[in-house]
């Protein structure tokens, strides 16, 4: 008779080193892939060779998805990686990558409000209120402290920072669909439709936008192409599979304290790799994002507690 054997410590510390670093990481791997190859073309690429690696593997181990469910992932891979993702590439070439980590960090709050079937939890819980209350008192803090000092309006730093806040925002709500709209499909072929839906999409708008009609792959520069592979290989694969096996072998609520971690790694790296400032006004305004997320995420800690000594 087999017996399941239970993951052993190493994989599962490796597994959140990956979701810990490696996702904290790709923010300045984006910015080196930015140096030559312009924003939509990179999200083409990266996701479109991501997507076609994680679907040929299923295909070959015999799993064909129906239509339907493979639209369904194909539409939610456009609202979260082109939407999502790609609106980090792009808002790169105008603000720093810790300024795009501490923005991103706002995710939590984009769900509490748009997850309409959780709002009479949500919108009666004191900690959630508060914690969304925080949140975005941190965000305003930095359109405050960047864009409107000298009051003149909304300038490109700060368009950016408003594009990569829809690109939360869509990110979220491709989430969402995905949650209330479940499909027969594993995680993984799923995962691989939506790269190669957000990729070609990607690839649309680059074409549409004039990317490729001057774009000469031998003027790539050696930065880039790094840049892009570790995108690739790194961010799409290893660390999302990580991703995938810690939800099943560990509590939600212990995976997603990446969220803390990323910001605080993409901050760190850019300003020891990119030489971006390090400015104390950033660092306080991630530091009370990042207590709004805490206060959000509490009754689900407690939640966890709690069925934790009901299972002694």
């Amino acid at each position: 008779m087999k017996t399941e054997t239970s993951p052993s410590q190493g994989a599962i510390l490796a597994a959140f080193a990956a979701i810990y670093l490696i996702w904290g990481s790709t923010y300045i791997a984006i910015l080196a892939g930015l140096h030559t190859i312009p924003p939509f073309l990179l999200s083409g690429i990266r996701f479109s060779t991501a997507g076609a690696i994680l679907l040929v593997w299923r295909l070959a181990h015999g799993e064909r998805p129906a239509i339907q469910p493979a639209l369904q992932h194909a539409f939610a891979g456009i609202l979260m990686l082109f939407g999502g993702t790609g609106a980090v590439v792009w808002s790169e070439q105008y603000i720093s990558s810790g300024m795009a980590a501490t923005i991103v960090a706002s995710m939590p709050f984009w769900f509490v409000l748009l997850d309409y079937k959780q709002w009479s939890f949500n919108f009666s819980n004191g900690l959630i209120l508060t914690g969304v209350a925080i949140g975005f008192a941190g965000i305003l803090t930095l359109f405050g402290w960047d864009s409107f000092s000298a009051g003149q309006g909304l300038d490109t730093q700060s368009f950016a920072m408003l594009a990569l806040l829809g690109g939360c925002l869509a990110w979220a709500s491709g989430s969402l669909y995905l949650k209330y709209r479940p499909v027969t499909m594993s995680t993984t072929l799923g995962a691989g439709i939506q790269m190669l839906a957000a990729g070609l999409f990607s690839l649309l708008v680059s074409w549409q936008q004039g990317e490729t009609a001057g774009f000469d792959v031998t003027a790539v520069s050696a930065q880039s192409w790094l840049g892009l592979a570790y995108l690739i290989t790194f961010g799409s694969l290893i660390g999302y599979l990580s991703y995938v096996w810690l939800l099943k072998v560990r509590p939600a609520v212990q995976v997603g304290t990446y969220a803390y971690v990323n910001p605080v790694v993409a901050m760190l790296l850019g300003w020891l790799i990119a030489s971006e400032p390090l400015e104390w006004q950033q660092a306080a305004a991630l530091g009370v994002i990042l207590s709004g997320v805490l206060l959000i995420n509490l009754p689900k800690y407690r939640n966890i507690r709690l069925l934790a000594v009901k299972g002694k």
